[in-house]
């Protein structure tokens, strides 16, 4: 047997990892400024995050939702408070597309409607009704094209009024920041906008927080910058620095029912340590506080050199602490290569011309400052 090939791979076998480094095989050290999709928050092997996982590993990796489980409770007391969510409810599952997957099926079961509004340019995940949300073509089947969704251009107000009036909505689900789309954000108008829409018309609001969560915006989640409260809120990736784990954070007016949710894996013992621990990072060396103060510093030193030597070569320069795009006038991959096989950084792409940065929220000012001198030599 082989492996089912649907992924392009760099000929790079990382092998070990620490910090904001990673080696691979040959030995090579690179400085990750991706996170593998932004899922390193608290940074490679944290001792605190290794630690707690191998005190873990000798109690119990495992046992079914039909037992009591207090790291779950743990878990939920403490992300309530960290994240300005303490009356909310959590539901744990393994990833951000089952994330919101049950997000949706909640909200379907609160009003008893199926169409979806979601927003040009979104990646929600790669199951059945995630996928249905994505705005992506080439990834949805005809077996995942049946569900009721319409799109709608993001930062407009009046088209999703219009569709709202039709009186036939379960949800509106919309990311914090567009992540796979290039770094697009929703303006704190347009949220707060949002907000008042979906209370009117009686419909939830679902924010996918799955990239744009876990302090990466310079608040706990990115909708916070707007003010706003959402009926469901979806998370995953920085959520267990690598270990798979996805959360729904959910408000008081729903109303649990036995059966109603459900996962086999979901909140098993590991995830729950690895989930506590990155929250214990994130409070104890105020990550939170630093994505928003290292964010604000690399965007102002890209605008920088967009106004002198890279006036030519980018286009625009968009994001919010350490979720930043940098968009090329042309296509960027002989950039990213350069960062990549030359100077060893690892970044992300979007589309054909927008670097992605999503470093570990731990990254250092002299890694940054690195990194910056190395993308200016490359433009």
């Amino acid at each position: 047997m082989k492996n089912f090939e649907v992924y392009k791979l760099w000929p790079i076998e990382p092998v070990k990892a620490k910090g904001c480094k990673v080696w691979d095989k040959n030995g090579t050290e690179y400085l990750d400024l991706y996170g593998g999709h932004a899922v390193i928050s608290i940074g490679h092997g944290h001792p605190v995050y290794n630690d707690m996982i191998k005190e873990q590993l000798e109690k119990i990796c495992f046992y079914s939702n039909s037992v009591q489980n207090s790291l779950q409770e743990e878990l939920a007391e403490r992300l309530g408070r960290v994240s300005g969510y303490p009356d909310y409810s959590l539901f744990l599952c393994n990833s951000g597309a089952e994330a919101n997957e049950n997000a949706l099926k909640l909200a379907s079961f609160s009003n008893g409607k199926k169409r979806v509004i979601a927003f040009e340019g979104a990646f929600h995940g790669r199951t059945s009704g995630a996928v249905a949300v994505t705005d992506n073509k080439n990834i949805v089947s005809p077996f995942n094209s049946g569900h009721e969704v319409t799109f709608v251009p993001l930062n407009n107000l009046d088209a999703v009024e219009k569709e709202l009036a039709k009186d036939d909505c379960a949800a509106v689900i919309i990311e914090g920041i567009q992540g796979v789309a290039g770094i697009y954000m929703p303006t704190d108008k347009f949220l707060q906008g949002l907000r008042e829409l979906t209370i009117k018309y009686g419909v939830a609001l679902i924010l996918d927080e799955v990239q744009s969560g876990y302090c990466r915006s310079g608040k706990f989640f990115a909708h916070q910058h707007s003010g706003i409260k959402p009926d469901i809120i979806t998370t995953a990736k920085g959520m267990g620095n690598g270990f798979p784990i996805g959360g729904v954070l959910i408000s008081p007016s729903f109303k649990p029912k036995q059966g109603m949710l459900g996962t086999t894996f979901g909140g098993n013992h590991l995830a729950c340590t690895a989930a506590i621990a990155v929250l214990k990072v994130i409070e104890e060396e105020s990550l939170i506080n630093k994505a928003a103060e290292f964010g604000e510093y690399i965007i102002s030193e890209l605008n920088k050199i967009k106004s002198g030597t890279g006036s030519k070569a980018i286009a625009d320069i968009r994001g919010i602490g350490l979720m930043i795009g940098i968009e090329m006038e042309s296509d960027f991959i002989k950039v990213r290569d350069k960062l990549l096989f030359e100077d060893k950084i690892f970044t992300g792409g979007a589309k054909s011309n927008i670097i992605r940065l999503l470093p570990p929220l731990t990254i250092t000012r002299g890694e940054i400052d690195h990194f910056l001198t190395c993308f200016k030599k490359s433009i």
